[in-house]
């Protein structure tokens, strides 16, 4: 299997419209953009404890309540319970619910699906305010643009 390399990644344009596709996850689940590449992070790592949490959230602008309304949403799952005596603390993964969106950003920025650009299944098309209106033809330029 060959490496890939940083002209493999940039040839692909990955990058190309990924802040409208963020934007575009965040708006319609009502995460915030930290909240979003927090689990796309611990996703990465599969497994991951608190302490592993606190570790990612260093990057990001402080959010005391972060945890607990990801775990309260259902963003974040226990997978295995601690017990007191051999098992010291919980560990935790990202939720079904989580892995789908993340999977269905990276169908989007591949081209092999396209943003919805209905009211019912987009927030964004609504057009509500003026940044809403920007956004949904931004969307709309995503969409057509079939070499992403």
């Amino acid at each position: 299997m060959r490496k890939l390399t940083s002209s493999d990644l940039r040839e692909l344009n990955l990058l190309k419209h990924y802040r409208i596709i963020r934007k575009w996850a965040c708006k319609t689940n009502e995460l915030t953009d930290g909240e979003l590449e927090l689990l796309i992070y611990l996703d990465a790592i599969d497994l991951f404890t608190k302490q592993d949490f606190k570790t990612g959230t260093y990057a990001y602008s402080w959010d005391n309540r972060r945890w607990n309304k990801l775990l309260k949403e259902g963003w974040i799952v226990v997978w295995r319970h601690r017990n007191r005596t051999t098992q010291k603390y919980n560990i935790y993964k990202v939720s079904f619910k989580c892995k789908q969106l993340i999977s269905r950003m990276y169908r989007i920025i591949l081209g092999e699906e396209d943003i919805p650009i209905t009211e019912r299944s987009n927030k964004i098309f609504k057009r509500k305010t003026y940044s809403d209106k920007v956004f949904s033809h931004a969307i709309l330029n995503v969409n057509k643009d079939k070499t992403r």
